[in-house]
């Protein structure tokens, strides 16, 4: 009997198994889980779950019920301790199944600080899962004071939750700027004033040197000499694929998990889709942490254990939520050589080219030009920089 087995019950794991039912397939599924609790969102942890505005239920991808009425063996709070290619078995918690498809959805894993500079202090964090979460939500009185580590997306929501419910905020970026990695100057400079209107202490260029504490921390050293008295700690220093599994299993790695374009890796009968997967992109090979990319890759992979042989397309976006700005992005901004503003005041956003070619945008506030700016993407269309510079033009008529 046909039997595909997804290891992961993030997004990915979720959306595959979905998939797989409402196409049609009729034999075994079951869903693993390290975590106790059903598929969840993760996006809205570090911010309306956090905030207390959201609760647990409503983070749930769907009702627990669903699994069971659909035939899907959900097996939560349980640990994946092996994968055998050439059986084509995996053990889960001393129990071996046998799989005619396997599918690894295994996502990512965050980095954390190292032991020799209080890494493992009481009151150190990092915002992945919900117990992370859960961990740190009791720490959000005002004015506590905590230090985060790390510039980028994760970093900024965090400060922006941290600092709307009153606490004192220190954010440290080794790096020149914040958002280095992922943007533009011009989108550093807009939430830089953002974050500091709202009375965040963003200090860039400057890294942590150590933590201070008896067991739970209590204090920082930053690299510029500066001392911190401090609460806790967040720690937002990027993430890893989830790819020991498949590692320890024989598998290609290659900035993930290597599949190709119809989500294979390089063991039969095994897959891979979400955070955990590279995949070929525009001649090379890229991986995507988003959730459209986690449930659009879950769904091709899902259509092609089927028999679909589609291959995956890829269309790049993301989001952000900072106090009352809404970021979207579409597109993938790499080899850039330009940035061009369009500036409607509350709506402001950004627009990548590389030469005479739109690469991407970042849209703050601005729905609209974040729309078109995706379909302009999409169809392969470039307007002329001088337009989109224009706040009077009208970018729908780029879209005839």
């Amino acid at each position: 009997m046909d039997h595909v087995v997804v290891i992961g019950a993030g997004q990915a794991g979720a959306s595959c198994v979905a998939k797989l039912r409402n196409g049609g397939f009729e034999g075994q599924v079951t869903l693993v889980g390290a975590e106790p609790v059903p598929p969840y969102q993760r996006p809205p942890l570090s911010k309306a779950y956090l905030m207390g505005d959201m609760p647990l239920e409503r983070l749930f991808l769907r009702p627990e019920a669903f699994y069971a009425d659909q035939s899907i063996d959900l097996r939560l709070g349980t640990e994946v301790t092996g994968i055998d290619t050439d059986a084509q078995s995996v053990t889960v918690d001393g129990d071996v199944l046998t799989y005619s498809d396997l599918v690894l959805a295994t996502g990512s894993v965050p980095r954390h600080l190292p032991a020799a500079i209080g890494g493992d202090l009481e009151g150190v964090f990092v915002v992945r899962d919900l117990s992370d979460v859960d961990a740190m939500a009791p720490r959000f009185t005002s004015g506590a004071r905590v230090l985060i580590v790390g510039g980028g997306y994760i970093g900024l929501e965090a400060a922006s939750v941290a600092s709307k419910l009153g606490l004192q905020v220190v954010l440290v970026e080794m790096a020149d700027r914040i958002l280095q990695r992922v943007a533009a100057p011009e989108t550093s400079d807009f939430f830089r004033t953002l974050h500091s209107e709202h009375g965040v202490d963003i200090r860039e260029g400057v890294g942590l040197d150590h933590l201070t504490g008896d067991g739970a921390v209590s204090g920082a050293v930053l690299s510029d000499g500066t001392s911190l008295d401090l609460d806790f700690v967040i720690v937002g220093v990027g993430i890893a694929p989830g790819t020991a599994l498949a590692e320890a299993a024989g598998i290609e790695i290659d900035n993930g998990i290597a599949t190709d374009t119809h989500g294979r890796t390089s063991a039969p009968h095994v897959w891979a889709a979400g955070d955990c997967a590279s995949f070929p992109y525009r001649g090379g090979r890229i991986r995507l942490e988003s959730v459209p990319n986690a449930i659009d890759q879950a769904e091709c992979v899902a259509e092609n254990i089927l028999g679909a042989g589609k291959d995956y397309a890829a269309r790049p976006w993301f989001w952000s939520d900072q106090y009352d700005v809404k970021l979207q992005i579409a597109g993938l901004n790499t080899g850039y050589d330009r940035v061009v503003t369009r500036d409607g005041g509350s709506a402001k956003s950004f627009w990548y080219y590389q030469g005479e070619t739109l690469l991407a945008v970042d849209a703050a506030n601005d729905p609209r030009g974040y729309m078109i700016g995706k379909r302009l993407i999409e169809a392969g269309k470039s307007p002329d920089a001088d337009v989109i510079a224009d706040p009077s033009s009208d970018l729908k008529a780029l879209l005839k």
